[in-house]
């Protein structure tokens, strides 16, 4: 189902301008916000294969990061221009480069939320203010963002400050430090110039009136939404945005406690649920993630808790993070910024499947069978290589169980793949789809695809089929 916006809030759902309740579900892609001033990995690779793949994976937007100094900049590092696409980039300010990745995101249905993530390019600040910035700073920033967007319909959402700490408050009153009263008043001069963003409010560290919990994230404190919630000039538009790690970011207390990992659920529940469970907001998490996913190690048990605690109480999200140079957590993609993790987008997609909820058809047909159609795509071709998306959809009227893939492939020698695994039999190519893709329901698609070396020039595929399992 195709998002149409703007978006807004209906109780503790997010809703397109239909009325459909809608899931998030995307990836952060940061750089912006650090010395370079452009997303990180265009010295390895075309941006524009970069935001095909996150959809293909079947992710629907994108939490892009940017520092106030970035944005006041006129110089962008870190871009190899010969790279396909990249050319664009040339002679640009990080501005302009911004404009360019929205632009192209909008061509794949991505949507972006915005995230003043520092205001110098080096550290995350305790307030909205300081490391040689102001109040103004910041604001300005965000009614230039606001004004410049406001009709680029796929820019959706404003972050409005990463991870708040330290000396930042919540329902204190201090106008210096309260975190509550911030957010109001930068939220209310975004939606005097657009008022269609959803206004996205992360909590603070600690410091809110009658605390339950000991300890929080930087971010992840927004106990004091209970009693001190967010007014905004504008109804529907405020969302709540919790980040939440394991221990390969920061040994916490709780990670060491007899109750581990029972103790996990009460922390979220009281931390950011009960806001969602209460109908206040919606609750999207701006930031999870993590290197280890297995069932052994506690960070392992704690991704793998929270991305069912995730699906059981449909919550919107943005994994931290696209990158793999996220030295805590890694990413999606591999160092070689061209391959993904699959056992950690395989864990990832039991979120992706039917991440929007479906608007209950009418007229349903009775016809009770799955059809899967193949259509082919040609990603990328140059004078060695290219790269092909098989994507498949489901044109009947119950869901696949499982399917594979066979085709025909002469003159050329595949160099690799992603979200399937391929065995060969002479010319003939088999491929079994990723835990996570075998189910697709219907009038949905999923794409697999490989790249490969030309070896002649009968190189593309053939004999092209779809089979049901």
């Amino acid at each position: 189902m195709t998002i149409k916006t703007p978006l807004s809030t209906k109780g503790s759902q997010i809703v397109d301008a239909n009325g459909n309740t809608i899931l998030l579900r995307g990836v952060n892609w940061f750089g912006m916000e650090t010395e370079v001033h452009v997303p990180h990995g265009l010295w390895r690779r075309d941006y524009k294969h970069m935001l095909a793949q996150i959809k293909q994976l079947g992710y629907n937007f994108i939490r892009l990061p940017y520092s106030v100094n970035a944005l006041r900049s006129t110089n962008i590092n870190a871009v190899d221009f010969s790279i396909g696409s990249n050319r664009d980039f040339q002679g640009k300010t990080p501005l302009q480069v911004m404009d360019i990745i929205i632009q192209e995101a909008a061509k794949h249905e991505l949507l972006i939320m915005l995230d003043s993530h520092r205001l110098n390019d080096v550290t995350i600040p305790e307030l909205w203010y300081g490391d040689g910035f102001t109040e103004a700073d910041w604001i300005d920033t965000w009614k230039l963002l606001g004004d410049r967007y406001k009709n680029q319909t796929n820019v959706i959402a404003a972050d409005l400050k990463n991870e708040p700490h330290g000396s930042a408050t919540w329902g204190q009153g201090d106008i210096k430090t309260d975190w509550r009263l911030a957010a109001e008043r930068c939220g209310n001069e975004i939606l005097a110039i657009n008022p269609h963003w959803l206004i996205v409010v992360e909590g603070v560290e600690k410091n809110v009136p009658n605390q339950q919990l000991s300890g929080h994230w930087w971010g992840g404190n927004l106990e004091g939404v209970k009693d001190f919630p967010v007014r905004l000039n504008v109804a529907n538009k405020v969302v709540y945005s919790p980040h939440e790690y394991g221990e390969g970011v920061f040994a916490q207390a709780w990670f060491n406690a007899p109750d581990f990992p029972q103790n996990l659920y009460e922390r979220w529940h009281k931390g950011f649920l009960y806001i969602a469970n209460n109908e206040i907001a919606p609750i999207l998490i701006g930031e999870f993630g993590g290197r280890k996913i297995d069932s052994s190690t506690k960070e392992g048990i704690w991704q793998r808790q929270f991305i069912d605690f995730i699906q059981q109480n449909n919550l919107s999200f943005a994994y931290w993070s696209w990158n793999p140079n996220s030295s805590d957590t890694g990413g999606i993609l591999l160092d070689d910024w061209v391959n993904i993790d699959i056992a950690k987008q395989e864990l990832l997609g039991n979120l992706l499947n039917g991440q929007i909820t479906p608007v209950p058809n009418p007229t349903p047909t009775p016809a009770p069978q799955a059809q899967l159609a193949v259509e082919i795509l040609v990603q990328a071709d140059w004078n060695n290589g290219f790269c092909i998306n098989f994507r498949l959809t489901n044109q009947g009227t119950v869901p696949t169980q499982d399917w594979r893939l066979n085709f025909t492939l002469n003159q050329a020698k595949i160099s690799q793949t992603w979200n399937g695994s391929y065995s060969l039999q002479g010319a003939i190519y088999e491929v079994i789809p990723a835990n996570w893709a075998k189910v697709i329901q219907p009038g949905k698609t999923v794409e697999i695809g490989y790249c490969a070396d030309k070896l002649g020039e009968n190189y593309k595929p053939s004999d092209v089929k779809a089979v049901l399992v």
